[in-house]
């Protein structure tokens, strides 16, 4: 069964046009460190998100996020 964690990075990967992906361990590790995030920030916000779809959710928001940051810090 394919990771909740891979498939948000995919998902947050499809947001960003201008491709330049990490690679395939780099990408499993923003999938799970973005993971981590969503879990945080869906925390802070008091949202709970269960079962498989709560979690695909959750990873792939905190991807986007960490993904959106990355972009912040490389670009100065």
């Amino acid at each position: 069964m394919v990771s909740p964690d891979w498939v948000s990075r995919w998902l947050a990967s499809r947001t960003n046009p201008q491709g330049g992906g990490f690679g395939l361990w780099g990408d499993l590790i923003v999938g799970v460190i973005g993971a981590l995030l969503g879990g945080f920030l869906f925390g802070l916000l008091g949202i709970s998100a269960g079962g498989l779809l709560g979690s695909l959710i959750t990873a792939t928001v905190g991807a986007i996020v960490l993904l959106l940051l990355l972009r912040l810090i490389k670009k100065a």
